[in-house]
């Protein structure tokens, strides 16, 4: 069995497959890939299932060393990689082989990076998924479930079949590597309460520039911009769906990602589309954004045309 021993964790490395579903009535988070596009091509470079497990690695700073060679695939933010000492790129397959240290500096640009093992890595099954979502102290490790890597801890392949001709020097299409840009436009559905938000407050949020701030993490990302009131401060406790924007007291907006809470008392003026989450993942403290009202038809179009890609 393939093992990779964890030398360094960086500032964040989680165990993350396609996550639960159906445990939101239990209070549970969904967890899973923040940026499914890049996780999705690292299991697609070594012939792995989509959603096998892999690392979510953030920021970087991490560094892992191969007990036995090892297939390995990293896609996502680019975190100049270097095997040894020798800078490899992102965005393909690799060898590491035994002895071999593979270390990730500081992200560049993009804030997630995803490492990818032939056959999957194995973790704690919990309600059919390995997902970390340390608040819920589910997923991960095996022998230590529920919290995020660090130093010394041993990475196992769960041995799933996978493609061993398409785990070697295999490369994602340029045309699929995402330009991890400082302004972002993100698509989003008027949804949920956006009855409450008048005509000019939305046409307001619509044509603000928001800024990330540095208060962002797997539950959520707070945005800087002009602050927008709706007509009421709190609704009932609703379900909350990945993406939702909800406005706090203050005005200011949060996005809602994979970790957040299941219920929610704050309006919301509608979701972020599946595929601009995908993107918003990568975008760090300091870039901008600015929202646009999504086609949901062309939308829809597009997600199917990516899932049907994948297999999921």
């Amino acid at each position: 069995m393939s093992r990779l021993i964890v030398q360094s964790p960086g500032m964040l490395s989680l165990i993350q497959d396609l996550g639960r579903s159906g445990v939101g009535h239990l209070g549970l988070s969904a967890g899973g890939p923040a940026d499914l596009h890049a996780f999705c091509w690292a299991n697609r470079l070594l012939g792995n299932p989509s959603g096998a497990a892999a690392l979510e690695i953030t920021l970087g700073q991490a560094s892992f060393r191969a007990e036995q060679e090892i297939a390995l695939a990293l896609t996502g933010a680019n975190m100049s990689a270097s095997i040894d000492g020798e800078p490899i790129e992102h965005w393909r397959s690799f060898v590491l082989r035994q002895g071999q240290v593979l270390k990730l500096g500081f992200a560049r640009r993009g804030f997630r990076a995803y490492l990818a093992v032939a056959g999957g890595i194995r973790g704690a099954i919990a309600f059919g998924s390995v997902a970390t979502v340390v608040r819920n102290q589910m997923g991960g490790l095996p022998q230590s479930p529920g919290r995020a890597l660090i130093k010394g801890d041993v990475l196992e392949s769960a041995g799933l079949r996978f493609n061993l001709a398409s785990s070697h020097e295999q490369w994602v299409p340029s045309r699929f590597i995402p330009d991890y840009r400082e302004h972002i436009d993100i698509g989003m559905f008027e949804t949920y309460q956006n009855s409450l938000f008048s005509d000019e407050q939305k046409q307001q949020f619509y044509q603000t520039d928001y800024t990330i701030s540095d208060k962002l993490d797997r539950m959520g990302i707070r945005l800087q911009g002009n602050a927008i009131h709706p007509a009421q401060n709190g609704v009932i406790s609703e379900g909350i769906a990945p993406g939702s924007i909800q406005f706090p007291p203050s005005g200011q907006p949060i996005i809602l990602l994979n970790d957040r809470q299941t219920l929610g008392g704050y309006p919301k003026i509608g979701c972020v589309s599946k595929l601009s989450l995908m993107r918003l993942a990568q975008a760090r403290p300091g870039t901008t954004l600015r929202f646009y009202r999504a086609d949901i038809a062309d939308e829809s179009q597009k997600l199917q045309q990516f899932m049907r890609f994948f297999s999921l």
